[in-house]
């Protein structure tokens, strides 16, 4: 059996306090293929789709205060729209449909032998999400939130 690279997860799983765009969705460059003068922008490798991505905020009290903001990538061929903001609200509550997880494990505070003493590493595993498609929220996140799941932590 072989085990998928992304996997489908429930938003409300992931997170259960919702989900705050905190910035504008733009197009992901393809670093490889673009140029000073000529940018390229990436696709998704498994469904050819174009990728675009949006900063997002999870308002989870249990998050880690580095792990609060990060990227979300949205697969899309025409640039996907964020909904209204909602009067006094200075980010925009949003609903991610299509949402699949990608683990990832950082090593970059991992160090080399040190007077011979060996390797000193703090890795942390993560999350890579992406969604097909983003919308509002039909219910404000918290106050249904009744348990917390990690299977949608960002980082350990």
């Amino acid at each position: 059996m072989s085990m998928p690279r992304r996997v489908m997860v429930q938003f409300g799983l992931a997170f259960p306090y919702g989900l705050y765009a905190v910035g504008p969705v733009e197009p992901e460059l393809d670093f490889e293929r673009s140029s000073k003068d000529r940018p390229v922008q990436a696709r998704d490798k498994e469904t050819e789709q174009l990728v675009w991505k949006v900063e997002v905020m999870d308002p989870d009290p249990e998050t880690k205060k580095n792990d609060r903001t990060f990227v979300v990538r949205l697969l899309a061929e025409v640039q996907p729209v964020l909904p209204e903001s909602l009067p006094g609200l200075p980010f925009t509550p949003i609903y991610l449909d299509g949402l699949t997880a990608a683990p990832w494990v950082d090593t970059r505070s991992c160090t080399g032998p040190e007077n011979g003493k060996g390797h000193r590493c703090r890795a942390r595993q993560g999350w890579s999400f992406r969604a097909t498609d983003v919308k509002a929220p039909k219910n404000m996140p918290g106050s249904a939130a009744q348990s917390r799941s990690t299977s949608g932590d960002k980082a350990a």
